[in-house]
């Protein structure tokens, strides 16, 4: 079978196609035959080797959103599995055959797309898992930073579907912008301007209730600062790099919590696992869509790799074995 895989630290075509056993199942593991894969943004920062918590060794491997079907099965295993279509966060993804644990497997509902399917592992869940921890309220005024991207424009829609009154959105273009209002955002706004936090204030001169941020870095003391009293910052990524010292003041009655989608599974299996199931029934009831930015065969792991770090796509990059 194929795989990639890349040897050195560099630019999308450090990225090498090439030829590998097939993967046996162990214990608790089962063997997807691969239908789609979504890259995600975060393995173009391991694959630059820009170290701290973007740090991964030789060689190094991609993970990924793998939709496909159980062809094998590790000891323990319900062979009740064999034959049926999945999603899975894989370590390993980017190959034509891939392990995955059995414990976080999704069930793909018929009526939902692979593209769809490849967010139920873990883009859905990011999503909808930060809006749980920032505690939103029915009404309440949601800001997703970076919304045109793959969780972001999940995170729009699940605002919305979640009870959100009013959902501003961020993205870096204009084509973005018309792209996040398409999927519900009631005010969308170039973050690229020197001016966005006074235009996020002018439409919502109250503060905002609950910030959405995939983004970190120099944005966060100014997104901060736009929170109503009791406002929360749930920061689930760090796109724009680790974040500066904050003032002490902005904290006066605001919270700031980070967001992992490992850490959630382990302290919260249940509300987890609901997560999972809540997406999967608003996709199969054509209540939340993915869009696909781009479909590539797997021989073109580096041009997906270009599209992430440009920052170009509206929503999901799909890899095809």
């Amino acid at each position: 079978m194929r795989r990639v895989r890349y040897y050195e630290y560099g630019d999308p075509d450090v990225l090498t196609l090439e030829e590998a056993l097939v993967p046996e199942p162990g214990p608790g593991q089962v063997r997807l035959r691969s239908e789609v894969i979504g890259a995600n943004f975060v393995d173009t920062k391991f694959r630059r080797g820009t170290g701290g918590i973007f740090h991964r060794p030789l060689p190094g491997i991609l993970t990924g959103d793998v939709v496909g079907t159980v062809v094998a099965a590790g000891d323990g295993v319900d062979t009740g599995l064999l034959g049926k279509r999945v999603a899975s966060l894989v370590e390993d993804a980017f190959a034509d055959e891939v392990v995955a644990d059995t414990a976080w497997l999704a069930p793909v509902p018929d009526d939902v797309d692979d593209a769809m399917a490849s967010m139920l592992p873990m883009g859905g869940p990011v999503a909808l898992g930060a809006l749980r921890l920032g505690r939103l309220a029915a009404g309440e005024t949601v800001l997703v930073h970076a919304a045109a991207g793959g969780i972001g424009h999940l995170a729009v829609q699940l605002a919305r579907l979640h009870g959100a009154g009013t959902v501003v959105a961020t993205a870096s273009s204009a084509a973005k912008l018309d792209f996040v209002r398409g999927l519900g955002a009631d005010v969308a706004i170039d973050y690229t301007d020197p001016d966005w936090p006074e235009r996020v204030r002018a439409a919502v001169p109250g503060g905002v209730d609950l910030v959405l941020d995939s983004v970190s870095g120099p944005m966060l003391e100014r997104t901060i600062d736009l929170l109503a009293p009791l406002g929360r910052v749930v920061v689930y990524g760090a796109a724009g790099g680790e974040p500066g010292a904050v003032p002490a003041t902005l904290y006066a009655l605001r919270s700031i919590v980070g967001f992992s989608l490992l850490a959630w599974r382990a302290a919260r299996p249940e509300l987890a696992r609901a997560d999972v199931t809540d997406v999967a029934e608003h996709a199969a009831a054509g209540k939340l869509h993915t869009a696909v930015h781009a479909r590539l065969p797997l021989t073109e792991a580096a041009k997906a790799h270009q599209i992430l770090e440009g920052r170009e796509q509206l929503g999901r990059v799909l890899l095809v074995p």
